[in-house]
């Protein structure tokens, strides 16, 4: 290698691991604030607290690394342009592509580091966190209410559309599904709010439910009379619910339970349950759409009936021919009956419609997760290539004018690909364009500012941008 790959190399790794550092400093710190509340005043240890955010630290790399990667470049190549070694360098006959050489192998091998650390390393400590915060949330209730979820505590699943106020205890819209101790789920409650009260001196966490109605399955002792399934509704003003949190309290850290989420898998896990969950989505399709024919009772109608001295087969294509036979009352009835069916299968078709819905996001989830293992390794590269000639290009070094320019491409890049995995989410584009996207946009600009760069040309020639302009306000005059 030589000296002046050296010099490089050594300048970009000085400013690379400031930044990857501070940064991630900066990330830790609002990671403390996200869960801050979760943490703090529950008696945890502090070595709880340290390694949460050790498990959690890895997590932050995809957001880190092209931050950081673009910062080190431009202010690298900022510098050597501000200080005129980029002009000492390109008079001896070295271009620019030449002089980033030694840093372009590096931020190759980083892309390989990078994919052994998403595909191995963040869902291993994506498991971890998971795991940990679960029995965090053991400790603290509240913690374990996710809204929009069926959420288990104790010996029942609760619900809530939403959660706010003093430690979210403060609940709204709620559904409970009491559990017996032979696992039968045979009350149902519905209210319209409610509180969390947590009485800390008896270990008993309160739940008070507002403006609700309670029902509840009578188990008839005699198993022939199960087909009536009597059952009670209780409407109530206030209703009150006490959990015994001793055996919540009660907390193994070191318990993992939880160990299949997308997140915590790699490529070869990821493809595998991909393809179970596309064979399966294609089965219930199948099924439904069987099942869903069967009980719109066209089939019947698609059979032969007995009339009197003949046989005929019905046509399905004219009612006048199938009602024909019944007297005005027995059509009447016949009339209001399909009407019934039809409004039942179309809120069966919603329903099921929603079930589908969610079925194909979490497997959208399970591809846009397959195509982050990629995308973000070769985004370190990318950033590299637009971030070294647009400082050779600006000419500044140092704080200030570089990391605004920075930013403001790190956020167009980071926003750009979040809102496209949120639309490959329901399917609106390709979990493939979802993730790559940003990439794809990128790096024409990074080649774009790479041939100006090479050329001694700022961005945009505003000059001849406005002497164009001029010569043609003034031919039109």
């Amino acid at each position: 290698m030589k000296i002046l790959d050296k010099y490089i190399l050594k300048s970009y790794l000085t400013k690379f691991l400031s930044f990857f550092l501070l940064i991630m400093l900066v990330f830790i710190f609002q990671t403390i604030w996200m869960f801050i509340d979760d943490l703090a005043g529950k008696e945890i240890d502090f070595e709880i607290i340290f390694r949460f955010l050790v498990f959690y630290c890895p997590k932050l790399i995809p957001l880190v690394l092209p931050l950081t990667v673009l910062l080190a470049s431009i202010m690298t190549f900022g510098d050597l342009a501000e200080n005129y070694e980029f002009a000492a360098i390109k008079s001896s006959g070295i271009s620019l592509f030449r002089s980033m050489k030694s840093l372009m192998i590096f931020n190759i091998f980083l892309c390989i580091v990078v994919y052994f650390i998403s595909n191995n390393l963040i869902p291993y400590s994506e498991f971890k966190s998971y795991n940990l915060r679960k029995n965090l949330a053991k400790v603290k209730p509240s913690m374990a209410i996710a809204e929009g979820i069926f959420n288990e505590i104790g010996m029942m699943n609760i619900k809530v559309a939403n959660k706010y106020g003093i430690d979210n205890s403060n609940l709204e819209d709620i559904i409970i599904h009491k559990i017996n101790r032979y696992n039968d789920n045979t009350i149902v409650i519905k209210a319209r709010n409610g509180k969390l009260i947590n009485d800390e001196e008896n270990d008993v966490l309160k739940i008070k439910l507002n403006d609700g109605n309670r029902y509840e399955e009578i188990l008839a002792e005699n198993p022939n009379s199960k087909q009536y399934k009597p059952h009670t509704q209780i409407y109530f003003e206030t209703h009150e619910i006490y959990i015994d949190l001793k055996e919540i309290y009660n907390v193994d850290f070191s318990e993992e339970r939880y160990n299949n989420t997308f997140r915590m898998q790699n490529v070869k896990q990821l493809n595998y349950s991909i393809d179970s969950l596309e064979k399966k989505l294609v089965n219930e399709y199948k099924n439904f759409g069987e099942n869903f024919y069967r009980r719109t009772g066209v089939f019947n109608f698609q059979t032969s009936y007995n009339r009197p001295f003949q046989l005929n087969t019905i046509d399905i294509t004219n009612h006048n021919t199938i009602l024909q036979d019944f007297d005005y009352s027995s059509q009447k009835s016949i009339i209001n009956s399909v009407e019934n069916n039809i409004n039942n299968q179309i809120a069966n078709l919603d329903t099921q419609k929603t079930n589908f819905f969610i079925r194909e996001k979490i497997i959208n989830l399970h591809k846009t997760s397959y195509h982050d293992k990629y995308a973000i390794p070769i985004s370190t590269l990318i950033l590299f290539i637009l971030g070294a000639p647009l400082g050779a290009i600006v000419r500044k070094g140092g704080f200030g004018f570089p990391v605004v320019i920075a930013l403001i491409l790190f956020l167009f890049y980071h926003f750009l690909g979040t809102f496209a995995k949120n639309a490959a989410e329901d399917s609106s584009i390709s979990t493939f364009i979802g993730s790559w996207i940003s990439n794809f946009i990128m790096l024409p600009i990074g080649i774009y500012l790479l041939k100006r760069a090479s050329s001694d040309k700022s961005v945009l020639n505003i000059d001849n941008i406005f002497a164009s302009l001029k010569s043609k306000f003034v031919k039109e005059k």
